[in-house]
């Protein structure tokens, strides 16, 4: 089979790959190069690029480029569909009487396209017609061959395995909600039924960073790269604005992920507001502190920012009277590091620091880059908006879709990363279920542990105790 360097590193800092094989594309009209690199192509022409010949091979940033991009204007069972098509009568692989050794050389490159598919997209293949040309196309391949036949055998159980996981994950996610769902009800029923203080769950800030990450890493492992041109990239200009994944749910993981961060917030803001003593809420804010400055350490930058977003926010940050009763040094150079003026500059040069770390590394801890989610979402956001996806001629924009894939691609090495803490299951799912306050609850928490300062305060807080009860915070 033929072998392929991981993806990390595949992009040069241009985004393109230096080294970009041109033998066999050449034989075939609509691709454009620019400095020997592809910069644009027809639809058809650049399918045909992907599909090996036995005189060649596709890049394998190309691959990745392709796949990941090519949904803007094609279903990816169209594409499969395709991809069979050309295996099977360009290389005459449905003739009966095909040339055994031309099949034998070609097999493996077939195989191998299939497997880069199938590890980097697996959720393509949720899709019953991706899944039918794929077994369509491996039978073709592995009959009357023992070895390809074990080759698709392992790819296809590979895949299967994968989408279970997949399945279960989601299982996971509906019962976390389910969960709170239920929390919920009770404590609005019973306010003293559930213990609600983070400090007696988990009084280390240490420990209390790990399991963030633990969370964050497993959310972030179940984000397919699709997902990223899915929730952002849907429209083909060209085609009358029509979107490729109307029927499909387009980034569900990843919308999972950024509810995380959000919960996150509101959870830190609600352990700050609960307390009814003033030094209980001073603690429990040096307490959030030190774990935000670990998840800094430990490069996890999206519990970082969400912890600092929680402390931020109006119900917490008017506890005047509190925040005076803390060492706030820590916390102000925390805030610098995220501070979001000249686009974020801090933090991009601390998240640089950590990718190189990353590389470097030789212990698991080391490999951890978690980026600030909402921040790289709306990096590529940008790029979208800032480039066509077609050219005027109708041309595939394909320089935009290197620099996609570019910062796609370092995303794909982040979310690799074993978390290498020990899970501590009654932390975690303290962290996944316990209620938290709305925005109105926060308020109202916060004017009864520090009254209003003026009328407009007073006002609010008059207006809340109306329309709450304390046991209806949630």
């Amino acid at each position: 089979m033929p072998q392929t360097p991981p993806l990390t590193g595949m992009f040069g800092s241009s985004g393109y790959n230096k080294n970009f094989f041109q033998t066999e594309e050449e034989e075939y009209g609509g691709l454009y190069y620019h400095d020997s690199n592809l910069a644009s192509g027809s639809l058809e022409a650049l399918i045909q690029h992907l599909v090996p010949t036995v005189a060649y091979y596709p890049d394998r940033t190309y691959i990745f480029t392709f796949l990941l991009s090519s949904r803007l204007f094609i279903h990816p069972y169209e594409l499969m569909s395709k991809v069979c098509h050309l295996c099977m009568d360009h290389q005459r692989l449905s003739d009966p009487q095909a040339d055994k050794v031309r099949v034998r050389k070609i097999a493996p490159k077939i195989l191998q396209l299939l497997t880069e598919w199938t590890e980097t997209f697996p959720y393509d293949f949720r899709d019953e017609r991706v899944m039918r040309s794929l077994k369509e196309l491996t039978h073709r391949l592995s009959t009357g061959d023992e070895l390809y036949r074990k080759t698709a055998q392992q790819m296809t159980q590979a895949l299967i395995r994968k989408l279970t996981a997949l399945g279960q994950y989601e299982e996971a996610l509906a019962k976390i909600s389910s969960t709170v769902t239920d929390r919920l009800t009770v404590l609005k029923n019973k306010p003293q039924s559930i213990q609600r203080d983070v400090l007696t769950v988990c009084s280390d800030p240490f420990t209390l960073a790990q399991q963030l990450t633990h969370i964050e890493l497993e959310r972030l492992s179940y984000i397919g790269p699709e997902e990223f041109v899915q929730a952002f990239l849907q429209k083909d200009h060209l085609d009358n604005e029509k979107t490729c994944f109307s029927n499909h749910k387009k980034a569900s993981n990843l919308e999972a992920y950024v509810e995380w961060f959000n919960r996150l917030s509101y959870l830190v803001a609600s352990e700050i507001c609960i307390p009814a003593k003033k030094k209980h809420r001073a603690r429990v804010i040096e307490f959030f502190i030190d774990v935000a400055r670990e998840c800094f350490n430990i490069g996890n930058f999206n519990s970082l920012m969400a912890i600092i977003s929680g402390m931020n926010m109006s119900p917490v940050s008017r506890l005047k009277k509190t925040w005076g009763k803390v060492k706030t040094a820590k916390f102000d150079i925390l805030e610098h590091q995220m501070d979001p003026s000249s686009n974020f500059y801090n933090y991009r040069t601390a998240l640089r620091g950590a990718t190189q770390r990353s590389i470097t590394a030789h212990s698991s801890r080391e490999k951890i880059v978690i980026p600030f989610f909402s921040l790289f979402i709306k990096d590529i956001y940008f790029l979208n908006e800032g480039c066509a996806n077609r050219l005027p001629n109708g041309h595939v924009n394909f320089e935009k879709f290197w620099e996609l894939a570019k910062q796609v691609s370092e995303f794909m090495t982040w979310k690799k990363v074993e978390c290498p803490f020990e899970r501590d299951r009654k932390i975690l799912q303290y962290l996944l279920t316990a209620p938290v306050f709305t925005d109105d609850a926060l308020y109202l928490a916060s004017y009864e542990s520090e009254g209003p300062e003026n009328n407009m305060e007073k006002d609010r807080w008059k207006s809340l105790r109306c329309v709450m009860g304390r046991a209806a915070l949630f």
